[in-house]
């Protein structure tokens, strides 16, 4: 790591006495705190933005955040299924419907539900944290939110994987409540699940794309 130099210019490092709690005593005498780290959530949220924000800058034709709507999100998501490393069986494949198959087949690898269920959520977070109204937010639309139940469905039947509600007891103590959705398998093997997991795609894999919308 480089140090300040002195003001003799000899790159030593500072004078403890001129620096205290990690914070370094500037010229003038103020003091300069270095922000603290961001969590592995708020890391991965601000990686997702910058990925989307690059899908959209590599649209064609060409297209703004304002003018984004819920089908541009959907389509955003079925893009992302060529990164995917979940095994989603077709319904003529012998295995549909088989949690552990026995051989390989020639089925499609796609995003797990679980992963794109969380990256919505920290993209319709990361939307309204950037300016944009929750009114007009188009993570939060209906449309995404059929297309994320429709896949869910979809791939519980497919990879015979059922996602059930698990109970958990109330902050008061007795009772209990439906919880979090989840299965015997955890459903974010693509990488992105659940709060401060690893990313679906990097920034830099964003290729552009033509839109059907």
């Amino acid at each position: 790591m480089d140090f300040p130099s002195g003001s003799g210019g000899s790159g030593e490092p500072p004078d403890p006495s001129q620096t205290s709690g990690g914070s370094v005593r500037a010229t003038g005498g103020s003091v300069v705190t270095p922000p603290p780290p961001l969590s592995r959530y708020e890391s991965q949220k601000r990686r997702d933005w910058n990925t989307f924000l690059q899908y959209l800058k590599n649209h064609k034709p060409p297209l703004t955040l304002s003018r984004c709507s819920g089908a541009h999100v959907i389509e955003f998501l079925k893009y992302l299924d060529q990164f995917g490393k979940t095994k989603v069986h077709a319904n003529d494949c012998p295995y549909f419907g088989h949690p552990n198959p026995p051989a390989p087949c020639v089925c499609p690898l796609k995003q797990a539900w679980g992963s794109l269920d969380a990256l919505i959520g920290r993209l319709r977070a990361a939307y309204e944290e950037n300016g944009g109204q929750p009114e007009s937010n188009p993570f939060g639309a209906r449309a995404v939110r059929i297309y994320l139940r429709e896949v869910k469905d979809s791939q519980a039947k497919a990879r015979g994987i059922p996602y059930e509600k698990k109970k958990r007891k109330r902050a008061g103590g007795g009772g209990s409540t439906s919880g979090a959705t989840t299965t015997a398998e955890n459903p974010s093997v693509d990488g992105g699940g659940g709060e401060g997991g690893g990313g679906i795609i990097g920034t830099s894999e964003v290729a552009p794309v033509t839109s059907t919308v």
